[in-house]
């Protein structure tokens, strides 16, 4: 036989209701009926432990399909003297239980109000725990390094726009617009013709046109590639340039300055190989590549499995690149290099993939 489910609280009042509401059996007896009801809505009413709890109650008992509403139904069958009784404690017995009610509801309202008051207190007089300390980012340890190094050495530290016009980025730097070269560096263009600058070589224009020679800078900055991302190519990365302009300016002048910025940074001779490169800049031009520090020249994926990182393109700087800065190619010459900031910072601190570099995560940043 199947059994009837109802709610745990009205459960004990709801035979009563059954009796009266939907088979509509007159009361015997409804004095000792309603005080019944009383009673019981009473305990259920003080043994409410939520408002949820509480309004069940109130529904089963008051609502206008209540018990109250369903015993007052059955009047009309009782004796005049009967109802006139039964009338009069069914509102004594309502009053009892609206009161009952409300004062149950502000005592839950108060206590609810209470927890949520503990949870959410703060004490401002209370002086804080700590602050947890920052992390400087592995490249930006690698720029300030660099940075220091060469105003040791009486270069300024320059910087200049990252959005670029096509003159400062190509056409200034012997790149003009039917250059072969344009197609090694792909380029965000944007749609007023102006683009993403693809290296910080423009800020040796920028600077030679304002401050003129002789010259010893070095612009740090963030460049931008159109390249597939893999384990050492980003769209977005990180590079420093270097220039030094004076007279008699030679690539023995180059070397050492390499050298001196190669031993700061790794802290050890490292086994570099210098190697003929072509950049538009620059004549002659040189590829200066550092043996891989993660896989010890071995093979892995930051170094394409060759053993050698390309780190350093450099050179003496071409005399129409002088000249396109204002200055006589036959009285001024000087060298100029651009270093990756991200890959060397990878070969510093060990990291085999750039993409962990811009990817935001804190559990490599906390590293360092």
């Amino acid at each position: 036989m199947a059994t009837l489910q109802v709610d745990p609280i009205p459960r004990a009042l709801y035979s009563l209701g059954l009796l009266i509401r939907e088979l509509e059996i007159p009361l015997t007896n409804p004095i000792q009926t309603i005080k019944d009801l009383t009673q019981s809505a009473l305990g259920n009413i003080n043994a409410a432990a939520s408002l949820a709890d509480l309004e069940k109650v109130r529904v089963a008992v008051l609502g206008r399909k209540g018990e109250l509403a369903g015993i007052s139904k059955t009047f009309g069958a009782m004796a005049p003297e009967d109802r006139a009784k039964a009338g009069q404690l069914l509102n004594e017995a309502k009053a009892t239980l609206e009161k009952s009610f409300e004062d149950r509801k502000a005592s839950l309202e108060g206590s609810e109000s209470d927890q949520r008051f503990k949870a959410e207190w703060i004490d401002l007089t209370v002086p804080p725990q700590g602050i947890a300390p920052g992390h400087i980012h592995p490249v930006t340890q690698v720029q300030d390094e660099i940075e220091q190094l060469f105003i040791s050495m009486g270069f300024r530290v320059l910087d200049g726009p990252e959005v670029e016009t096509d003159y400062y980025n190509f056409d200034a730097l012997n790149i003009p617009s039917d250059h072969p070269a344009r197609d090694m560096q792909d380029t965000f263009w944007m749609t007023d013709g102006h683009l993403l600058r693809t290296h910080t070589s423009p800020v040796q224009v920028r600077a030679l046109q304002k401050y003129g020679a002789p010259m010893r800078m070095i612009a740090p900055g963030r460049v931008f590639r159109n390249e597939e991302v893999d384990a050492s190519h980003e769209h977005t990365f990180y590079q420093v340039e270097g220039m030094m302009v004076d007279r008699d300016v030679s690539v023995s002048h180059l070397i050492y300055f390499m050298q001196t910025l190669l031993s700061s940074v790794f802290g050890r001779k490292v086994t570099v190989r210098l190697r003929p490169g072509y950049f538009p800049f620059v004549e002659p031009g040189f590829e200066l590549d550092i043996q891989c520090l993660i896989c010890g020249g071995n093979g892995c994926a930051v170094c394409k499995q060759s053993g050698w990182v390309e780190l350093l393109p450099c050179g003496l700087v071409h005399p129409n690149v002088i000249a396109n800065c204002g200055l006589d190619p036959q009285e001024w010459n000087g060298f100029a290099f651009g270093l990756g900031l991200t890959r060397l910072a990878m070969m510093r601190y060990a990291i085999d993939d750039i993409r962990l570099l811009q990817s935001g995560d804190l559990r490599f940043l906390n590293q360092f």
